[in-house]
């Protein structure tokens, strides 16, 4: 059985993260939306768990549809995260989502789980001391930190190429895919902002089976994958050196249309606009950070393409050693 929402049940766990804000973790704390070390920090993990709801999705003529009667479909997933510094202005991590799936869909019930696409991340620091401030005194004070970057999904997850039979048992895209990454952020306390972009390409593979079929063998490959999110952002302070951020985000993503041997396939390709709102709380050192960030996507016409209006609530801490 195929649906409208398979792109989001394939895409769910590689899109948290992406478009998550980064706001103020060169400081520490911020936002807390990823995983990245705060400068002068060497080792961090992280547990994040959500909860992700769809509700009515978006045709290929970017018009916004309901869902069948009695549809209730859910996502929930659990990610692992690890960063570890490698100099002074070098970083990676990795992150690893377990998905379980939830859906009832034109009266079928699919109730399937499993690990997600695994995502390697390396980052530069375009700066070498924190660039956090109060006031603006200098031109120095003006500058941003600055953050440039790859990261590589694999597919560790269960595809529509494995042995399944239908979307709802879909986990991962069953494609490579290389990121390019910038993000710039600023913060005059109490306030920060950040700008980030992500270009992506899939490496093309050959297909020898559709949803548990074989079939004969073709070389496919997904379109090139385009997102910016930027965010605003305050921080409260707590007692005894603790803060509270909030922050607001819009994020915009765009995946071209697919190739089937060269050709191009018309039913594909992606749009999705969507806004997050994070709360997190950090310790007097920035080695914990707490946070909560709720997601979701409009219900307006030519708001996005060929996929579902969703609502997405997470929580994660994360845990930072000098």
């Amino acid at each position: 059985m195929r649906s409208p929402h398979a792109a989001a049940l394939i895409l769910g766990a590689a899109l948290l993260f992406p478009l998550s804000t980064l706001a103020a973790s060169c400081c520490g704390g911020g936002s807390g939306g990823s995983l990245i070390l705060p400068k002068m920090m060497y080792t961090a993990t992280s547990v994040d768990i959500a909860y992700e709801t769809y509700n009515g999705f978006w045709g290929d003529d970017g018009q916004w549809r309901e869902d069948p009667p009695s549809s209730d479909l859910n996502q929930k997933r659990l990610s692992l995260g690890f960063a570890q510094r490698i100099n002074d202005n070098w970083q990676a991590s990795v992150s690893i989502p377990y998905i379980w799936n939830d859906n009832v869909y034109a009266n079928n019930s699919f109730q399937t789980s499993g690990i997600g696409d695994t995502s390697i991340t390396v980052l530069y620091e375009a700066f070498d001391d924190i660039t956090c401030t109060w006031v603006l005194d200098t031109w120095e004070d003006y500058k941003p930190a600055m953050y440039f970057g790859a990261s590589l999904t694999a597919p560790t997850g269960i595809s529509p190429y494995d042995d399944v039979t239908n979307n709802f048992d879909i986990t991962g895209r069953g494609f490579y895919r290389l990121d390019l990454k910038a993000s710039f952020e600023k913060t005059v306390f109490p306030w920060n902002v950040s700008l980030a972009f992500n270009y992506g390409k899939y490496f093309e593979r050959s297909i020898n089976r559709e949803y548990g079929v074989y079939v004969a063998p073709y070389q496919k490959n997904l379109g090139d994958r385009m997102s910016v999110s930027t965010s605003l952002g305050y921080t409260f302070f707590l007692e005894k050196g603790n803060t509270f951020t909030v922050t607001g985000a819009y994020a915009d993503l765009q995946e071209k249309k697919a190739t089937i041997e060269g050709l191009t396939d018309e039913t594909s390709g992606m749009e999705k606009r969507s806004f997050s709102t994070t709360g997190a709380w950090a310790n007097e050192d920035k080695s914990v950070v707490l946070k909560a960030t709720y997601a979701y996507t409009p219900r307006y016409h030519d708001w996005g393409r060929n996929f579902p209006t969703t609502n997405t609530l997470s929580m994660g801490v994360s845990y930072v050693y000098e």
